[in-house]
């Protein structure tokens, strides 16, 4: 499963990879296990820009060793848990927003 996160300042987001043991997307498609990193503040989101920089990302994660809850009203969700073949996180304001989500 390939799992990016463009949330910079997460703690767990190690060269656009998420490194959390899980993930939970809550119902209004927000990654609840975010928690801000302080010292990532002036690290840039380089994927905006693609055809000028090629960015530099971790190794994908195998699913298994991953545990994606998910609350949304999502086509990929199935019981609970996320069945995607892969995730993507954008850092949208604030919060990072689930942007594999499909509105069943």
């Amino acid at each position: 499963m390939d799992i990016r996160c463009r949330k910079t300042t997460c703690k767990y987001n190690d060269r656009f990879t998420c490194k959390a043991k899980d993930i939970n997307v809550t119902n209004d498609v927000i990654c609840s296990t975010f928690e801000k990193d302080e010292s990532k503040e002036n690290v840039q989101d380089i994927t905006k820009h693609f055809f000028e920089q090629k960015p530099e990302f971790a190794p994908q994660r195998d699913s298994k060793t991953l545990d994606i809850k998910c609350k949304a009203n999502c086509l990929f969700n199935h019981n609970g848990k996320c069945v995607s073949n892969g995730i993507t996180l954008n850092a949208i304001k604030e919060k990072p927003y689930c942007v594999s989500f499909l509105k069943k």
